[in-house]
């Protein structure tokens, strides 16, 4: 049961060296970091409130002031950051619209191909700015449009990839129901949820 939400043995060593409190790291060494990263998981699998985790994680307020210490440090995004390397990843309000996080993520997309859904269908912030980047745009037109853009159904097709890893952080209970109250905790529970799914 202790293993059932938390890091199988593989994913914990690609992890244990990133983590603050290492052996050879200058400080207290952290010797329960893997019971520490456990219980953090199996918070936000579970979807539970940090003083419901069971009594085996030990103390959930020293693990909630951990997590948020680790969290203002960026400990989570250095994590994620290495094992996705070129990953781009920008947190936007829970009500905003996708063209928001558009906005900023695609001024600088290195890819020659961007692939998204009807929602981004937009002339002056999408669709413009990526033809004149000389950009491959797959992108179906909205049905009130006057003269729809031909779309290439087949690399459409590749688009379930980034639907999947949406479904897979969902499976994160108190991230699909965005339980934290700060900005920064959130994201950093997402940093280490695609973390682990990025691993898988």
């Amino acid at each position: 049961m202790l293993r059932r939400y938390g890091l199988r043995d593989d994913q914990w060593e690609r992890f244990k060296d990133l983590l603050p409190g290492r052996e050879a790291t200058v400080g207290v060494t952290a010797k329960d970091n893997r019971l520490f990263i456990d219980a953090v998981l199996y918070r936000y699998r579970a979807g539970i409130p940090w003083r419901d985790l069971p009594a085996r994680f030990g103390d959930f307020r020293v693990i909630h002031t951990r997590f948020s210490r680790w969290a203002k440090s960026g400990v989570w995004a250095r994590v994620f950051r290495y094992l996705a390397k070129d990953a781009d990843f920008m947190l936007t309000p829970g009500q905003a619209h996708d063209l928001n996080g558009a906005d900023a993520l695609l001024a600088d997309v290195a890819a020659d191909t961007v692939i998204a859904d009807k929602a981004f269908d937009a002339d002056e912030r999408v669709i413009q700015p990526l033809m004149q980047a000389g950009k491959i745009i797959v992108i179906p037109s909205k049905s009130n449009r006057a003269s729809p853009r031909y779309c290439d159904k087949d690399l459409y097709k590749a688009r379930h990839l980034i639907e999947n890893f949406f479904a897979k952080l969902k499976q994160f209970g108190a991230i699909a129901t965005r339980y934290d109250k700060r900005a920064r905790n959130f994201l950093a529970a997402i940093h280490l949820a695609s973390a682990v799914i990025w691993l898988n």
